[in-house]
């Protein structure tokens, strides 16, 4: 998520792996031993046990312990790291059977401020098409940001790595799993269903930005935007939805969590207005084009963009629970005829475009 004001804090892949970093020069980089290797298992076990849609803590964790690893060097916009991470997204995409974005490829790169040919970053999209011949030209978009903020001063011990475990590979590994349980789906949505991992956020909101004005998807097509940052950490049994006043998505994200007690969890409206969370990740970019978003997000902590923000500090149970809550909010959206529509409140906030 992108930097500003702060408030106190609250409270298998081996082999895969392996050809995604072939695929992409990384840099020699000093890698503290007592963190896992790209691809191993996190530190703490991690049970098989699915929550809905086939997502499970085990396999979320392998996603956080690959894009958190120091091997990715953080991540930033632009590096080696962010590719090797894009092109582990869109391989996953790839084999849940996801399509590209019309005209386009799974892996989307856009011009950075600056220009020049080295100055570009990816973004990896995927596309489940809906069954209903009058709504699957239209989208129910998921996003999370892939980057983080690189190698920057070192903390106390030595490490100059800001791997971005909870900021936000946290949401990125359950983005894929939303995808895949998607993908899983017996019988396809109505709508179409996009997936969206974005890079650039930390920059300024780059890749959003990007996805909407050239993603292959025409903005009057999208009907709402669900986008997941910083899952990972604070309550284990709480969600925070920052703009669930704005849109009837905050309501019907209640409805769902209330009646599958599976989920364990409970949505909270936004504790901390002060701070403007609304406007700080990749939904702003898509509510102020006229699209309802709701961002999912469990709040800042003392990791928040240190180098001490790891894998091994994750609550992977907890993202699979978010996950899950996201998945049935996105199908149930999909499946109704009805889209999402703005409050009087998120039109007063946020003055979106008439849709």
């Amino acid at each position: 998520m992108q930097s500003g004001p702060r408030h106190p804090p609250r409270a298998g892949r081996n082999g895969f792996v392996a050809v995604i970093l072939a695929m992409t020069t990384l840099p020699a980089i000093a890698c503290r031993s007592d963190l896992p290797a790209a691809g191993s298992a996190p530190v703490a076990a991690a049970e098989p046990r699915a929550v809905v849609g086939g997502i499970t803590e085990s396999e979320v964790a392998d996603h956080v312990a690959f894009l958190a690893s120091d091997r990715l060097a953080g991540r930033a916009t632009p590096s080696p790291g962010l590719e090797a991470a894009a092109r582990y997204v869109a391989a996953e995409f790839a084999g849940a059977g996801l399509e590209p974005a019309p005209g386009r490829e799974l892996l989307q790169w856009y011009a950075l401020p600056g220009g020049g040919a080295a100055n570009r970053a990816p973004n990896a999209v995927g596309v489940l098409r809906g069954a209903d011949p009058d709504l699957r030209d239209t989208f129910v978009v998921f996003t999370a940001h892939m980057d983080h903020v690189g190698i920057g001063a070192p903390d106390a011990s030595g490490d100059s790595i800001y791997n971005g475990a909870d900021d936000d590979a946290s949401g990125t590994a359950a983005l894929i799993e939303i995808a895949e349980a998607f993908a899983a789906v017996p019988e396809r949505p109505a709508r179409s269903v996009a997936f969206v991992a974005v890079s650039g956020e930390e920059l300024g909101l780059f890749g959003s930005r990007a996805f909407i004005e050239h993603g292959g998807i025409a903005v009057e097509r999208m009907v709402a935007d669900v986008n997941i940052d910083m899952i990972g950490r604070n309550s284990p049994d709480s969600v925070v939805a920052i703009g669930m006043a704005y849109s009837d998505l905050g309501a019907r994200l209640a409805r769902i969590v209330e009646t599958r007690p599976e989920l364990g969890l409970t949505v909270v409206d936004d504790p901390w207005p002060e701070e403007r969370f609304f406007f700080r990740s990749d939904h702003y970019n898509f509510a102020a084009a006229g699209i309802p978003a709701l961002f999912l997000f469990a709040g800042v902590h003392e990791d928040y963009h240190r180098p001490s923000d790891q894998a091994e500090r994750i609550d992977a149970g907890k993202i699979a629970r978010v996950a899950g809550a996201a998945f049935l909010l996105g199908l149930a959206v999909a499946n109704d005829r009805e889209p999402p529509g703005w409050t009087a409140a998120g039109r007063s906030a946020v003055r979106p475009p008439s849709r």
